[in-house]
């Protein structure tokens, strides 16, 4: 699986942050970070949780 965020979308509501922090994080200005563009397959389910609950749909996950 490969994760992507579109940052310009980003509203900084760290659900992502919250639900997955070994995949994402925010930076000063709150927006997503992707810490790993490819995470481990164990990490599968919290990264579609986190992609799921995105309010601002900046998240994929593909594959």
């Amino acid at each position: 699986m490969r994760v992507t965020a579109d940052r310009d979308r980003c509203v900084g509501s760290g659900q992502c942050a919250l639900h997955s922090p070994e995949v994402f994080d925010q930076d000063d200005e709150g927006l997503v970070v992707v810490l790993r563009e490819e995470p481990a397959e164990d990490l599968r389910e919290e990264v579609l949780q986190a992609v799921d609950l995105c309010p601002a749909r900046s998240l994929r996950a593909h594959g």
